[in-house]
């Protein structure tokens, strides 16, 4: 049997991380968000978005991405949410039989306003 392989990213919030005031914390959001429209952009992205009412409130969000495992951490170790320590980056590689996953290119929301809309 043949395997495709993937990278996965799982944003975590971490224990330490800082209470910032609300402008403060919306303008991290809206660059983290940025920040990864432009991996999708580049065609490095294959599917990202945020997990809700989880079992663990850290784990915010799941990126599965179409490079490999050392080129991803220096990519999300660039974000600017993870660089202000409001996420902390997990970087595994994960494989699945061939062709048992396909991806999509859909757009990505450029900030929390944008994602809002629904547009």
């Amino acid at each position: 049997m043949r395997f495709d392989q993937h990278t996965v990213v799982l944003l975590v919030r971490p224990a330490e991380a800082p209470e910032l005031p609300l402008d403060a914390a919306d303008r991290l959001r809206d660059a983290h968000l940025a920040h990864q429209a432009g991996l999708v952009e580049q065609g490095l992205v294959l599917a990202a978005g945020p997990f809700l009412a989880g079992d663990d409130e850290r784990l915010r969000g799941f990126v599965v991405l179409s490079i490999g495992p050392d080129e991803a951490r220096e990519l999300f170790h660039n974000d600017p949410a993870v660089r202000a320590g409001l996420l902390a980056v997990r970087v595994m590689s994960w494989m699945v039989p061939e062709g048992n996953v396909r991806f999509e290119s859909v757009p990505m929301p450029v900030s929390m306003l944008e994602a809002a809309s629904g547009d």
